[in-house]
């Protein structure tokens, strides 16, 4: 007796079929599971084993082996229990084999015979629509796989309920879908609640128009983090695309919630001690690491510099590629990385290196090995560099801004749907992914504009990658304005937004 049950496993976001074959014969009773499994999927034998004695079955006293295709595949995870379990019913004649061919499992089974959530349901329910197959996943995340599309989706609570289906004593409806809440609700943070900071505001503004990102630089207390965190309220929601492009990673990552759609664009802020897999991805078991899981978002870094160097060095690759890639003895793994990244550091260990009452004694050689952790190759990939004041006791007294949250988010909607607009057969979003030839013709100044460009191009030492941010910047400016050519205006304040920030202290410093 021969059953076969199709099943996934899965490589980054990429979904691989896997055949679960169960096998009865004669011979000594035992219940083997071969096919390069892990420990999760070997274990596998006893929860099923447990499962089917709740729902009053036994296991037939012969020889039983389950068989993963293929076989020179490695496969892991708890979502192999479903597809077993139902490969022994099918392969004992309890429920019908040619029923459970159109689905593809997965689930994991708790001993009373209840089907637990696993990861990476919507990723295998898009794979079954776009194979034209069904998909059979746990009840709560029945609202996650209906989001792939018209496909017949089965979410039992328990193995008997799954087993009344397939007789036709108690039919399944099919799961409504469930709309996400945001992530990081925004709804409360307004940038009036910042007093002061008008040029860190207009910096908050232009990072979000063109996805520009972005370095805030000052002292302790200064709003660096409250800037930070009421970006999300500016930026435009996720469209349909991108909300299943997040949602597919967030899946696998078992971070989505519960039979829901990602809505809102991830903000993911890691604690400074996060070690490299941590944020670029890895580990024994490989997952996406925060920069995976910002992607379409933004990852925010609070205090850069205490990060570990390494772990900073590893990020250069995502920000310039868009993709984070893994790369293993046994395995190659590439998530996509497009995020926006907004960082914030004091100036120095202590952090108050340009206030002489308050700079420890070691000013400026703290600054200077403080500012040594991040490399020059990171910082070129930061298209704008803001130096964040202290906020005046006298800015503290002020009256709420005039402008808040929502003036500034028409604004950047505007700017971004001319980018849309403008980029909608070049197979990018923003001003900060354009490249080459195209950024050339869309970002060329005016005359004026050239002569600016050039002449400090030449005195900061712009590499090309910095020349070409600057171009960048300078389209988003443009765009904000609501203008086609970009102009000297905006090629000057593009560049006030990349100084040499190291030059810049030790200059300070000797005078």
């Amino acid at each position: 007796m021969t059953a076969r049950i199709t099943t996934v496993t899965f490589q980054g976001i990429d979904v691989i079929e896997v055949e679960v074959q169960v096998s009865i014969t004669t011979g000594l009773p035992a219940l083997n599971i071969v096919g390069l499994a892990d420990k999760a999927v070997s274990e596998a034998r006893e929860r099923v084993r447990s499962a089917l004695t709740a729902l009053g079955l036994s296991l037939p006293p012969k020889r039983i082996t389950v068989n993963l295709s293929p076989a020179d595949l490695a496969k892991e995870g708890s979502h192999f229990d479903l597809p077993i379990a139902l490969g022994l019913l099918a392969a004992m004649d309890v429920i019908s084999e040619e029923e459970l061919m159109p689905f593809i499992v997965l689930g994991e089974l708790a001993l009373d015979g209840r089907i637990s959530p696993v990861t990476g349901v919507l990723p295998a329910a898009i794979h079954a629509q776009v194979k034209d197959r069904n998909i059979l996943c746990p009840k709560p995340q029945g609202g996650e796989a209906v989001w792939a599309g018209d496909l017949d989706v089965l979410a039992p609570h328990d193995l008997l309920e799954l087993v009344n289906h397939f007789k036709g004593r108690h039919i399944l409806a099919r799961p409504d879908p469930i709309k996400a809440q945001a992530q990081h609700p925004t709804d409360k943070l307004d940038l009036r609640d910042i007093r002061g900071q008008e040029s860190a505001k207009r910096a908050l503004e232009i990072a979000a128009a063109g996805n520009h990102n972005l370095l805030l630089c000052g002292p302790p207390g200064a709003g660096k983090s409250m800037l930070a965190r009421r970006l999300p309220g500016i930026l435009p929601p996720l469209d349909a695309y991108e909300a299943l492009e997040v949602s597919m990673i967030h899946s696998i990552a078992g971070t989505l919630p519960e039979g829901g759609l990602m809505t809102e664009r991830p903000f993911r802020d890691p604690h400074h001690s996060a070690s490299m897999p941590a944020l670029i991805g890895g580990g024994h078991r490989v997952r996406p690491g925060e920069v995976s899981l910002a992607h379409l978002g933004i990852l925010f870094l609070d205090e850069l510099p205490e990060y570990n160097r390494p772990a900073l060095e590893a990020l250069r690759q995502p920000l310039e590629s868009g993709r984070a890639e893994i790369a293993r003895a046994n395995a190659h793994v590439s998530y996509p990385a497009r995020v926006q990244l907004i960082a914030a550091m004091n100036p120095c260990r202590c952090g108050h290196l340009d206030d002489a009452a308050l700079a420890c004694s070691r000013a400026p050689k703290c600054a200077e090995s403080y500012r040594d952790k991040i490399s020059g190759p990171l910082l070129d990939r930061i298209d704008l560099h803001l130096d964040v004041p202290p906020v005046s006791p006298a800015d503290l007294h002020l009256p709420p801004a005039p402008e808040g949250t929502e003036d500034v988010k028409r604004r950047v909607f505007a700017a971004r749907e001319i980018q849309r607009a403008r980029y909608h057969n070049h197979g990018f979003r923003t001003n900060a992914e354009a490249d080459g030839e195209l950024l050339l013709k869309i970002s060329m100044p005016d005359q004026a504009g050239k002569n600016l460009l050039l002449e400090a191009t030449n005195k900061l030492k712009l590499s090309a990658r910095g020349y070409h941010r600057v171009l960048r910047v300078a389209r988003t400016l443009a765009d904000l304005a609501g203008v086609n050519q970009v102009r000297a205006e905006h090629i000057a304040e593009s560049l006030s937004y990349r100084p040499n920030i190291i030059r810049k202290e030790k200059s300070a410093f000797a005078v």
